[in-house]
């Protein structure tokens, strides 16, 4: 099939010239590298909305292109077109006489030329310095004399939404599917709400307020790079366990004579084992019992965790009868 230059640029196969230039004008400041985070992929949308606008913008090159294809225009080989290409692109009547140069190499333009070419000649974003009236933002583009006021694109801000994960989700790692509603360009440049599904990827011990941005995710409008769209993670209150950084906490009381004679605590973790804690010496209020690597996994290295901290309280008991009392003292009065 090739490329289709058409659906690059957002345009109907009727598109005319000042079709070409809203369309490469509003994508070429959305995908223009200096504007973009991730310069490689942003370097190849640019350089492909360039070509496409070289192309249709070129009679020549587009007449080809119609009949032939990318292949066709690329090859340079033009065999007779089919009643099925002359049907599809009515716009060119082929016949013996309008047969292509057979002579025609194609020569692309350069992405920057073109784009000097459509913003002014004093916008190209590799220029170092400016003249001719030219002046250099603090972004990076240069804006020239001859420019149109409004033609620079800006950003609109981040659209930042909460996302609630449980602290299982946060011990074991999930996935998440959102749903999304964003205004985008169709094919003929009008403005339609379309639904999509993100996939967020929680990772092992991630913390809350963690970030997970998808790039310009937000609405589509004119001469205005999307919103970046950025969910913010939430931790959910858990029924036994409490986080603190990288380590778990969990509260425990025990009476106190297993407080005085020991006692084995028995514990559900977070991915389902139960573990078996031993109180063996004589425990007192607010002690703490460490058991190392049963905390959070720490995210930079998942196969480590935090601790486990067990805050033991003690409950004594409301009253005491004189009997046993009298065994009290008996058992512990010579115990200091």
């Amino acid at each position: 099939m090739g490329v289709d230059y058409y659906n690059i640029l957002k345009v109907n196969r009727n598109a005319n010239a000042d079709d070409l230039k809203k369309a490469y004008r509003r994508l070429a400041m959305i995908w223009h590298p200096d504007k973009n985070a991730d310069k490689q992929e942003a370097e190849a949308k640019f350089k492909q909305i360039s070509e496409a606008y070289d192309v249709l913008s070129d009679p020549q090159k587009r007449q080809i292109y119609d009949l032939y294809g990318e292949e066709g225009l690329k090859s340079g080989q033009f065999p007779p077109a089919t009643r099925s290409a002359r049907n599809r692109h009515q716009g060119f009547h082929y016949n013996n006489q309008q047969h292509p140069n057979p002579n025609f190499r194609f020569n692309p333009r350069n992405a920057d030329d073109i784009y000097a070419e459509i913003f002014g000649e004093n916008s190209n974003r590799n220029s170092s310095s400016s003249s001719n009236g030219g002046e250099r933002r603090r972004d990076g583009y240069f804006r020239s004399t001859t420019m149109n006021n409004g033609e620079g694109a800006r950003k609109a801000p981040p659209l930042e939404n909460v996302l609630e994960c449980s602290l299982e989700e946060l011990y074991n790692g999930a996935t998440r599917k959102m749903k999304i509603s964003r205004k985008v360009f169709d094919g003929q440049g009008k403005l339609h709400l379309v639904e999509e599904i993100v996939t967020i990827d929680i990772k092992p011990g991630w913390k809350k307020g963690t970030k997970i941005t998808f790039p310009e995710k937000g609405n589509e409008e004119p001469g205005i790079i999307p919103a970046d769209l950025i969910f913010v993670l939430d931790e959910k209150s858990h029924p036994v366990y409490t986080r603190d950084g990288n380590d778990l906490i969990v509260k425990q009381e025990i009476t106190l004579l297993e407080s005085l004679t020991g006692k084995t605590l028995e514990l559900t973790t977070l991915d389902g084992r139960n573990i078996m804690v031993p109180l063996t010496e004589i425990i007192k209020p607010g002690h703490e019992v460490v058991v190392p690597n049963e905390g959070m996994p720490i995210s930079k290295d998942p196969r480590k965790k935090g601790s486990l901290r067990i805050q033991i309280d003690v409950r004594y008991p409301k009253r005491l009868t004189e009997s046993q009392k009298y065994e009290l003292r008996r058992v512990l009065g010579g115990n200091t």
